[in-house]
């Protein structure tokens, strides 16, 4: 028996073609494979489907439908259904944006590119595609990106190899990588404190009466410093016993029964919660829970909170629990995050450069809807984003399209089509081209 998570994740169409054959191959010989996927051509070529649903977190965990392919429509309730049938879809945009400043990369000769000259148009989405190894990262993490960083006063790696930055480039006030890196180096590291919703979440506790009574601040519920935390976990809740020859073994803390908060800090509740089961609630059940419609004296301190925490619903990070520990985060969860905190500051400078690696990773259909949403609301403030992408729901949705190749490695490198998806599909030197049509219909 096989079991395969996800291992169309960074493959182009045309190879995720020869990864269903190579499957099936090995299901010829006697083999039993099961897969974990949201590949819309990995789930067609199934002999059984078996759909999780209807939704995700405390909306999930059921189970929503198992049979063949054929009999998919049947599932009333399925989501996957629904867009494998096209109920619902990912709408192909009315038409594309229209753009006049741009900023072009000139004889890029990193790695595998062959001195390509690129043009990015700013203000809207492009979107650089490609077969696996054609020359994508290299020509936007490796050059462009860095050039940006570095003229925006920012600094990071070494700029790959390249002539010169042409264009409008002036107009750019930061560059922003959103990677797949987690969102922090410590265990604490959370969503609800990296999008800053949880200052707000510590004000309200410390506003309460019963923490008033016993002079209790903010900080007091934050498992950051000392105070509020308990002594024994520092506030982690878990000891770690350090093994000489094994993995570190974390157990537990017994103090505080994993809570991470002292005993008087947890007897402060609002609504009959305290801190605690605040960290336990799903983003969805949170944003209920701190809904205020009626107008209640911490009004305001709700609607900050709501105003935080919705973007991370926004990206269809809902089931995700508030104080979920940023190593049980896969990466494209990292990266929605960051971009949840990239919308939720409002006021964000426009002229952004946003730079995006393959943002559909672990996406099902109705997720990569809601990052679509996501992305336009980041143009619609005057901001340019450039995508890494194999996805083809992405790809259709692009107002620019860099497509790279012919191949991968060697036989790549090269630049094959500049130009909108509607003309990508008529170049027939494009592979993408040749997969993308079937979404263009």
């Amino acid at each position: 028996m096989y079991i395969l998570d996800e291992p169309s994740i960074g493959l182009h169409s045309r190879d995720t073609e020869r990864l269903i054959g190579v499957l099936k191959a090995l299901q010829r010989l006697g083999n039993t494979l099961i897969v974990v996927e949201h590949d819309e051509e990995i789930m067609r070529a199934a002999d059984q489907l078996i759909d999780i649903g209807p939704m995700a977190g405390t909306h999930g965990g059921e189970l929503v439908f198992q049979g063949k392919f054929k009999d998919l429509p049947k599932a009333s309730n399925s989501l996957t259904a629904k867009y494998l049938n096209h109920e619902m879809e990912i709408p192909v945009p009315d038409r594309r944006r229209r753009w006049k400043p741009f900023i072009e990369i000139v004889g890029a000769r990193e790695n595998n590119l062959k001195n390509v000259t690129a043009k990015f148009p700013l203000g809207v989405l492009t979107v650089v595609t490609g077969v696996s190894g054609s020359g994508k990262t290299s020509l936007v993490k490796k050059i462009l990106y860095p050039a940006i960083k570095k003229l925006s006063g920012g600094y990071g790696e070494q700029t790959g190899n390249y002539d010169k930055l042409k264009g409008d480039f002036n107009q750019i006030t930061d560059a922003e990588m959103v990677d797949q890196n987690p969102i922090g180096k410590s265990s604490r590291s959370n969503p609800v404190t990296y999008v800053k919703a949880y200052d707000e979440i510590r004000a309200l506790y410390a506003d309460l009466p019963m923490a008033k009574s016993r002079n209790l601040k903010p900080s007091h519920f934050s498992f950051n410093v000392d105070g509020g935390r308990c002594d024994a976990c520092q506030g982690e809740g878990t000891v770690t016993i350090e093994m000489q020859f094994m993995a570190d073994i974390h157990l537990k803390c017994e103090a505080c029964n994993g809570k991470r908060f002292k005993e008087d800090i947890l007897t402060v509740e609002f609504k009959n919660k305290n801190i605690d089961d605040i960290l336990q609630l799903t983003v969805d059940d949170a944003l209920e829970f701190f809904n205020d419609p009626a107008k209640t004296k911490y009004s305001n301190q709700l609607a900050k909170i709501v105003t935080k925490l919705q973007p991370l619903a926004d990206v269809g990070l809902g089931y995700v629990r508030l104080g979920q520990s940023s190593n049980t985060l896969s990466g494209g969860e990292a990266q929605r995050i960051k971009l949840a905190s990239f919308i939720g500051k409002g006021n964000i400078a426009s002229s952004t450069l946003f730079v995006f690696d393959e943002p559909t990773t672990g996406l099902h259909f109705h997720d990569i809807r809601k990052l679509m949403d996501a992305f336009n609301a980041l143009i619609k403030l005057g901001n340019t984003i450039i995508v890494i992408e194999h996805n083809l729901e992405i790809i259709k949705c692009a107002d620019w399209i860099i497509d790279l190749g012919p191949d991968g490695g060697d036989k790549g490198g090269q630049i094959v089509f500049e130009g909108t998806p509607e003309d990508l599909v008529k170049c027939k030197a494009s592979v993408t081209g040749q997969y993308l049509k079937e979404k263009l219909k």
